[in-house]
């Protein structure tokens, strides 16, 4: 199973550093039940493209929460064994966590098939989405467009063995 653990250029640095991403548990996001109800598509390329999307917005939060962290959002897309991905199943009904699975221990940084990062580019709007992420989770309409415009950015791919140049 493909899943996209969301971090951010620090938390990538410490998976390079240690070979792995971790200590688990892990939050990824995933194709799950719940997802393809709600994206209600049977395209896999499509499903897997919303829980990259998902991790993303969960980058953003891991951003919001570490004001020295560069404003690039960063997720990991790993395969592990389908049985290494469990739902939580008392965060099922909350719409922020779907696609949501966690993953019990470390994943070894070899088992990487790619990260996604946003461009420098992208740098100006996911800094003011991380800085507008409270009052759009308060409901402010203002502050929510700020946040979707931070999601607006397509993150970029990059090989495993480019891990080194992201962090430079």
């Amino acid at each position: 199973m493909r899943v996209y653990v969301p971090l951010t250029l620090p938390g990538l640095a410490q998976a390079h550093k240690a070979g792995e991403l971790g200590p688990g548990p892990l939050t990824a996001y995933a194709v799950t039940p719940a997802l393809r109800e709600w994206y209600v598509s049977d395209d896999i390329e499509e499903l897997e493209y919303a829980a990259l999307n998902r991790a993303a917005a969960a980058s953003l939060r891991l951003l919001a929460g570490d004001p020295g962290a560069p404003r690039r959002r960063i997720v990991v897309a790993v395969d592990v064994a389908d049985r290494e991905a469990a739902v939580d199943p008392d965060r099922g009904l909350d719409a922020g966590s779907i696609g949501e699975v966690r993953i019990a221990g470390s994943v070894p940084l070899s088992k990487a098939a790619a990260v996604h990062a946003d461009a420098d580019d992208a740098q100006a709007d996911v800094t003011a989405a991380a800085a507008a992420l409270g009052a759009a989770d308060l409901g402010d309409d203002d502050a929510q467009f700020v946040v979707d415009g931070a999601e607006d950015h397509e993150l970029l791919w990059f090989g495993v063995q480019e891990i080194p140049g992201l962090l430079g």
